[in-house]
Formats: structure tokens, sequence, C-alpha cells
């Protein structure tokens, strides 16, 4: 029986073909002081998108009896209220006042005068 010996970079050359084929790989990402990589989130194309005071953006999903908010950290929906525009929760709420939305996060509005964001 006859065995064969891989060195170091043999056994690396080996390793990174065989993993060539996963995706997203790439050898960068192996290397420890490279720091994460950001990806910008993809809002879906039938979601708006609003620039409110204080520079900050909301993007809202309509849905039958429904919204979707989204937020770079997170998702939740908030279901229509009897009043029609108006969503909520229970502890997040939406308005929709003509061209205008504001939310509403446990009692305290978290983004004012949004208005639809120029594309």
């Amino acid at each position: 029986m006859k065995f064969t010996t891989l060195g170091y970079k043999g056994l690396g050359a080996v390793l990174a073909a065989s993993l060539a084929g996963c995706g997203g790989f790439s050898l960068g990402s192996l290397n420890p002081w490279s720091g994460p990589v950001e990806r910008g989130r993809m809002v879906p194309a039938d979601a708006t998108e609003y620039a409110c005071d204080g520079g900050k953006r909301l993007v809202v999903q309509r849905l039958p009896g429904a919204v979707m908010i989204m937020f770079p950290e997170r998702d939740f929906r908030l279901d229509q209220a009897a009043a029609g525009a108006r969503y909520t929760n229970g502890s997040t709420t939406l308005l929709l006042n003509g061209d205008q939305v504001s939310l509403e996060e446990e009692g305290v509005v978290t983004f004012t005068a949004c208005r639809k964001a120029p594309a």
C-alpha cells in the first residue's frame, strides 16, 4: 500500500478547489483582518420608500388589509384598523394622511412628515 503525502500548500489547494464551487465563497472571506461586508437591503418593487424628518427613511409595502414596515434590521406587519388610513399591531401605528405618513412606536412618534422619496 502506497501513501501520498500532501504538504500544506497541496492541502490548501485542495481545500480552496473544493470550496470554490460553494456559492458566495471567496478566498478573501478567509482573511481574518477584513471586516464584515455590508450589503444594501433590496427594496421590493411594490414597496414605497419615504423620506422623513431628521433624514430618516421608511419603507412601506402595502398588502391587502395590511402593510409591511421594512427596516434594515427587521420587518413587521401592521393590520388595517377600522379607520382605513391607520395600520397597527397594538404597539406600533402607521398613519397615512394624504401624501404624508407617520409612524408611532410605543406612543412616541418616531417617523414624522414622511413623504414619498424621489426615485
